[in-house]
């Protein structure tokens, strides 16, 4: 199967494209946003399904689970979008519209789960697959998914930056992105409080050096801490892998994506024809036996 982080998909491509020198004055609306998200999904469709399958679009809900033990997940978002000179409101009620459109005529699986990201829903739709030697195609950009490489055939592709994303030694990676924290999402360093970039704070440093005395003492799965960690380093330690090792999400939700992937059905591909002529997707209309 094909994987794809719709919203990370859908707004990294427009912001590629709106950030384009030839785009600059280009107005955003829910057409452009529409043809965009499909055109794109059609292009990978085309290029991968032969080798990995169908596409399974996994889609961000609302509430997320993380939120609920870490508050300023992605806390700064906000912030930056609001200063941003784009309609976000806009922008992301369209992708609402679009996901619903996908999932009402379109021959995919559209997956949301509620608390669940789309992270949660690739993840756990790949560990299920751990036993399969069909191969799966995670399409994103996200680095987080780089820790699923342990499980064979996985691949990942990043559409922005056109190539597959992998590492060599995925628990390595994974504990050096646990000590690091991954700023996008408002998760701090290992050293550094629960609020640093909220506030505006600087992190505390974190060395290569101290990183690697930590991995050789450290075990991913470890519930004590570990000779040579302090316990502001241990706390943080673990309040990053709770967030960003995919093993952990909840058990709960773990059921939920499972069964919803199992019981979605799907549209016909015959309603196609008439949602490309109510939406006048003209520039698609030639190619839709590629969706």
């Amino acid at each position: 199967m094909i994987l794809v982080d719709l919203n990370q998909i859908a707004i990294s491509n427009l912001m590629v494209t709106l950030n384009s020198k030839y785009n600059q004055h280009m107005e955003v609306d829910e057409n452009l946003i529409r043809h965009m998200v499909l055109n794109s999904l059609r292009m990978y469709r085309s290029s991968y399904k032969e080798k990995y399958g169908e596409l399974v679009l996994c889609c961000d809900n609302r509430n997320y689970w993380r939120k609920e033990i870490f508050p300023f997940y992605k806390a700064s978002r906000k912030k930056t979008r609001a200063s941003s000179d784009y309609d976000w409101n806009l922008i992301f009620e369209t992708l609402n519209t679009i996901r619903d459109e996908l999932a009402e005529y379109f021959p995919y699986k559209v997956i949301s789960v509620y608390r669940a990201e789309a992270d949660d829903i690739i993840a756990m739709l790949t560990m299920h697959r751990s036993d399969s030697s069909e191969p799966t195609l995670i399409l994103s950009g996200d680095k987080d998914f780089m820790q699923l490489q342990y499980i064979t055939n996985v691949d990942q592709y990043s559409p922005v930056q056109k190539k597959f994303l992998r590492t060599d030694d995925p628990s390595t990676f994974l504990k050096e992105h646990i000590f690091r924290g991954d700023r996008s999402d408002g998760i701090p360093n290992c050293l550094s409080g629960d609020s640093v970039f909220v506030q505006g704070q600087r992190q505390k440093p974190l060395s290569t050096k101290k990183m690697n005395e930590w991995s050789s003492n450290v075990t991913l799965d470890q519930d004590d801490k570990p000779d040579g960690m302090d316990e502001n380093a241990w706390r943080g330690f673990c309040r990053n892998r709770e967030l960003i090792d995919l093993k952990y999400v909840p058990e709960d939700l773990k059921s939920q994506i499972l069964d919803t992937y199992d019981t979605c059905k799907v549209a016909e591909r015959s309603g196609l024809l008439n949602f490309f002529i109510q939406k006048r997707l003209r520039n698609l209309m030639d190619c839709i036996q590629e969706f």
